[in-house]
């Protein structure tokens, strides 16, 4: 029985430290370095919170695609230009990453903090 247990207990570290960690091809950066990139011609702005969120409260440059409806809309984005993904906290939009990364996606940088962090 002691084996089972142990095996279970694997099971969640290894559920948990997958969840939490950074998604290998996924960049984390800062509210300032996402208006860096405002600059920049070959980068697709996403904002995944819901429309009455984005509505309150949003910059411009991004577009609204609600984490709910991302895998649906992907074929909108191009695979061949970085994605700039944002929610209200930074775990949506961690969601998000994650999700376009295992489409195909490879330039993905996710705003840590999100529209919190945003001054």
């Amino acid at each position: 029985m002691e084996i089972l247990q142990w095996i279970f207990f694997i099971i969640i570290i290894a559920f948990v430290v997958n969840f939490f960690l950074p998604t290998k091809g996924v960049s984390n950066i800062t509210a300032k370095e996402a208006k860096d990139k405002f600059a920049e011609k070959d980068v697709q702005f996403v904002d995944v919170r819901t429309p009455g969120e984005y509505k309150a409260n949003h910059q411009k440059k991004f577009a609204n695609v609600p984490l709910a409806h991302l895998s649906k809309r992907t074929g909108e984005l191009d695979k061949n230009k970085e994605v700039v993904v944002i929610c209200q906290s930074g775990m949506r939009s961690a969601k998000a990453a994650k999700m376009l990364k295992k489409q195909g996606f490879e330039k993905i940088s996710n705003v840590k903090g999100g529209m919190n962090a945003w001054v």
